[in-house]
């Protein structure tokens, strides 16, 4: 009598964007992945959402498509909060039906960057802006609807795929002379590869074992800095590495966020304490300077 081997099936969403682009290699051959993007279901429509996983059946969902344009969210809110609150509902709903693990995509942007050590997975939110508070009403309703999931807030994420600061300080240090980089914003730059390498692990160990420790993690690079630091370490790299740039590291010039005034107030501290994926997971993401660097070094190859 044959053997059937039931391949497991993984539904990512946000296919183009940094991290989704990165899951499709990190998650490759651990099962049948489909991929979308919002044209191939959008994720303001409940009825396309719902159709779409329960087309697919899949065994996990992951789900790192969002509306990340922060300040556009504060002229924007209904469509942010259909995108990152009520689809975030929908899929744990749908996941849930299926006794599917559901793995969501959160932000630092929840805290409202007051606390004057890195934040813990159970300290008070409190959102500065719409981007934040749709992202934590995603998290609410991943807590309420599904039983098997893990929320990894982030922050800060940049990849060899997609728009990103990293790549937007290549482009402006090739272009000017002086740049003004806000200093007082205090947070650690995490690789979209590193998180979907962190992703994958999840998977394996949710799969090896029938009571994995599901819930709230935060999963950021290790160390912290702020954005003036990491647009000099991006030009002095660069320049290493033979780029040719009309800016220097010494004239990127350290401003407060209050010299830069944008339509969404931003977190000062947006430093995530980590010690819970370690201590429960035993898994740990690599040093900020390690992601970019590697970032850097696939552009600079590519270019």
């Amino acid at each position: 009598m044959p053997l059937f081997l039931t391949i497991m099936k993984i539904l990512v969403t946000g296919k183009n964007g940094q991290v989704g682009y990165e899951l499709q290699r990190s998650l490759a051959g651990m099962g049948e992945i489909v991929a979308v993007d919002s044209s191939q279901c959008d994720l303001r429509h409940e009825d396309a959402l719902r159709d779409l996983v329960r087309h697919t059946q899949p065994n996990i969902i992951i789900n790192p498509a969002a509306f990340t344009a922060v300040d556009l969210a504060e002229s924007q809110p209904v469509e942010a909060h259909l995108i990152n609150g009520l689809a975030p509902a929908i899929l744990a709903q749908e996941a849930q039906r299926l006794d599917a693990l559901l793995i969501h995509f959160s932000t630092d942007y929840v805290f409202d960057g007051q606390k004057s050590e890195p934040y813990l997975e159970d300290d008070p939110t409190a959102p500065l802006n719409v981007y934040g508070a749709s992202k934590l009403a995603g998290e609410k309703a991943v807590r309420q609807h599904s039983d098997k999931h893990f929320i990894l807030r982030t922050s800060w994420v940049m990849g060899f795929h997609g728009k990103n600061f990293l790549k937007t300080i290549l482009r402006l240090a090739s272009e000017r002379e002086a740049l003004d980089i806000v200093a007082d914003q205090i947070g650690a730059p995490t690789s979209a590869a590193d998180l979907a390498d962190l992703v994958a692990r999840l998977v394996a160990q949710a799969q090896a074992s029938p009571n994995a420790a599901y819930g709230t993690y935060h999963a950021t690079a290790r160390g912290q800095t702020n954005w003036h630091e990491i647009a000099c370490h991006i030009i002095t790299r660069a320049q290493a590495q033979g780029i040719r740039m009309r800016l220097c590291a010494d004239a990127v010039r350290p401003i407060r966020s209050a010299d830069y005034p944008t339509p969404a107030t931003r977190p000062l501290n947006s430093r995530l304490d980590c010690r819970k994926l370690s201590d429960r997971m035993g898994l740990q993401m690599p040093e900020w300077r390690d992601g970019v660097d590697s970032i850097l070094d696939q552009i600079i190859g590519k270019s």
